[in-house]
């Protein structure tokens, strides 16, 4: 009896791990999707963790050290008011992602909001794409500018001037996809059965376009940053001495010739963390893709 049971809990466990092993299997076989994990949580942890891992504060100034080369003290060198270049790049991390972090929040709950009251009522389908016509008639950078201009030199104005940059293009994938959704023979129904508007676009609509927006939303953090970066470095974006990638760039412009390592190490972080999202993105949407699992299904089976 003993050994039956040993048995049985052993074929129990067998099934169990297979159970739980597919979607873990799927996860660590898409390497876009690990690398750009990996990416993500060691940028995720330098900005969590910059106080400590910096051995200079991001703002203490040391004209004797100014634009020291890297060196064992200063492992990154030091910009032209003697401060640490390595510590600033550290809290810099933390900057831009707060910032993309942020953008891609507001621009995305907007973004969802205005594509689903678009793609559900024709009169504000109307009003509010023509609203996004007009503002994707400008470039993203020069619309950010513009809205910089008028608002001023802010990081809570950063935040506001890209979520608004962002929003249209949002809002348009949402509004095709929820159209698609819309057509569908289950809002027919109920509409049919009297369910108010409301809790048609909340709970049956909104997590139909969860997928094709989930991707996106990768997309958007990841250019957010890049138009952070655009911004600082041309001036109109977070001020100084706030640490970031892009005014750090914008300093290190000013002496590129003379001191490399100011606009070296600060950019080398931008397209880690960009390439990082990036590669996240594209896992993602093969992963989320069900006829690539599909695909993998019947590959297994034919090995079999």
């Amino acid at each position: 009896m003993n050994v039956n049971a040993q048995q049985n809990t052993e074929t129990i466990s067998v099934t169990a791990k297979k159970k739980r092993n597919p979607a873990a299997a799927r996860f660590f076989s898409n390497r876009l999707l690990v690398r750009g994990a990996i990416l993500i949580l060691l940028s995720i942890l330098i900005a969590v963790f910059a106080p400590l891992i910096s051995p200079f504060g991001s703002l203490q100034i040391d004209p004797a050290n100014r634009l020291a080369p890297p060196s064992g003290t200063h492992w990154f060198g030091t910009d032209n008011f003697g401060r640490d270049v390595f510590s600033r790049t550290m809290y810099g991390v933390r900057i831009s992602l707060m910032i993309g972090a942020a953008v891609t929040i507001i621009a995305t709950v907007l973004g969802l909001i205005v594509g689903l009251l678009s793609s559900y009522y024709k009169i504000l389908d109307y009003i509010l794409m023509r609203i996004c016509d007009g503002l994707f008639a400008f470039p993203s950078i020069l619309l950010a500018i513009a809205i910089m201009s008028a608002l001023g030199p802010k990081t809570s104005n950063v935040i506001i001037a890209l979520s608004l940059v962002f929003i249209p293009s949002i809002a348009r994938i949402v509004r095709s996809t929820a159209l698609v959704v819309k057509e569908k023979t289950f809002i027919e129904a109920l509409k049919a059965q009297g369910a108010s508007s409301l809790r048609i676009i909340c709970f049956h609509m909104a997590p139909n376009v969860l997928s094709p927006l989930i991707v996106q939303v990768t997309y958007v953090f990841a250019v957010t940053i890049l138009t952070e970066a655009s911004l600082s470095f041309l001036g109109a974006g977070i001020p100084a001495p706030t640490p970031s990638l892009g005014n750090m760039l914008y300093d290190g412009k000013l002496a590129i010739y003379n001191a490399w390592w100011m606009t070296v190490f600060p950019g080398v972080f931008i397209i880690l963390i960009v390439l990082g999202l990036n590669l996240f993105g594209d896992g993602l949407r093969d992963w989320l893709n069900p006829k690539n699992v599909m695909l993998k299904k019947k590959k297994r089976r034919k090995k079999r």
